[in-house]
């Protein structure tokens, strides 16, 4: 079972799994996802893992979880930490015990390298859980439970750390996450890319492609088993270069917009991928450039989309003006 399978991750996932012979059942609220995503070939429910009642239900017919349903939006968690939260933190609990009473073979999850909260580059699988931000607060208790439970009702499990995986079927219209989408449907859009703060943040961006095989292999390998795992690339810019990029695989003479630096981001953000490499035989094939211009190529064919803010803002105090204001 695929959580989180109509989504951008899953739904990549998903396919990856059929490809080599596996029976997938990919569920989804759709609430992150759409139907356009879903394999074909796969079993798709549709069902809000809030519900007890019907986790118990699926949970019963499936030996390998992975739980990749969340609500990703790591800035927006201070400004929406109820409704985040609880998306993100109630669905593990009702996987966990289902699984606990199915006795699952393998559960994985993926989480975030939100869980390093802001300790020195780059962050290793070593290093302690010090999130700084409701998001990376909410992935933390995930991570713990699965440990918990994993060793209390004896199922394998997996922790996978993606970051800042990108690539088609990624949601652009997403008004509070997914930065290079945001400005490829900004741009589409006829509007300049807006960054926050002076630009010289620096991330490691991930082409999905690269990091997809590595975690469907997190359903069989067995050196994984009980292993915390960074996956993607170790390719590190900043954000004023990753726009350079974006503008020019576009063919955009617009310059970006500065704003206020959005309350309580990280400055600097990436990891190490060695471990990935060992135990998932993770391999960035694809260098910045190569992936957002394969990106850009499927933004242009998908074209511009309104801007959507599915969750609204629970708390307005220093919340970027962009966001209060539906600007984005």
């Amino acid at each position: 079972m695929v959580t989180g399978g109509a989504g951008f991750l899953g739904s990549w996932l998903v396919d990856e799994l059929i490809k080599r012979g596996h029976n997938v059942i990919s569920v989804d609220s759709l609430l992150g996802g759409y139907s356009r995503n879903v394999n074909k070939d796969c079993v798709f429910l549709k069902i809000d893992l809030r519900n007890k009642t019907k986790v118990d239900v699926v949970v019963k017919k499936v030996d390998i979880i992975f739980h990749l349903a969340a609500y990703a939006a790591e800035g927006q968690s201070f400004f929406s930490p109820i409704a985040i939260n609880d998306i993100n933190i109630t669905p593990m609990n009702n996987l966990l015990v289902a699984g606990a009473n199915r006795n699952l073979e393998r559960f994985v999850f993926t989480s975030s390298m939100a869980v390093y909260g802001r300790q020195s580059i780059p962050f290793n699988e070593e290093m302690s859980r010090k999130p700084v931000d409701p998001y990376g607060v909410g992935k933390t208790y995930c991570e713990m439970m699965l440990e918990i439970f994993a060793r209390t009702y004896g199922f394998e499990h997996v922790i996978i750390r993606p970051h800042n995986v990108y690539g088609p079927r990624q949601n652009i219209a997403d008004a509070y996450r997914n930065v290079l989408g945001i400005w490829m449907n900004r741009i589409l859009r006829a509007k300049p890319p807006i960054i926050f703060g002076d630009g010289e943040q620096t991330r490691a961006f991930s082409y999905i492609e690269d990091v997809n095989p590595a975690m469907a292999n997190a359903a069989s390998f067995k050196e994984a088993v009980g292993q915390i795992i960074n996956v993607g690339s170790d390719e590190v810019v900043s954000i004023n270069k990753a726009c350079s990029i974006v503008l020019e695989a576009m063919g955009s003479n617009l310059k970006p917009i500065f704003m206020e630096e959005r309350p309580g981001e990280v400055k600097h953000a990436y990891c190490t991928v060695e471990k990935s490499m060992k135990l998932l035989h993770y391999e960035t094939k694809h260098s910045l450039k190569e992936g957002v211009t394969k990106m850009v190529e499927w933004a242009k064919q998908f074209g511009p989309q309104e801007p959507t803010y599915t969750l609204p803002l629970e708390i307005n105090k220093n919340a970027p003006v962009v966001w209060t204001g539906r600007l984005m």
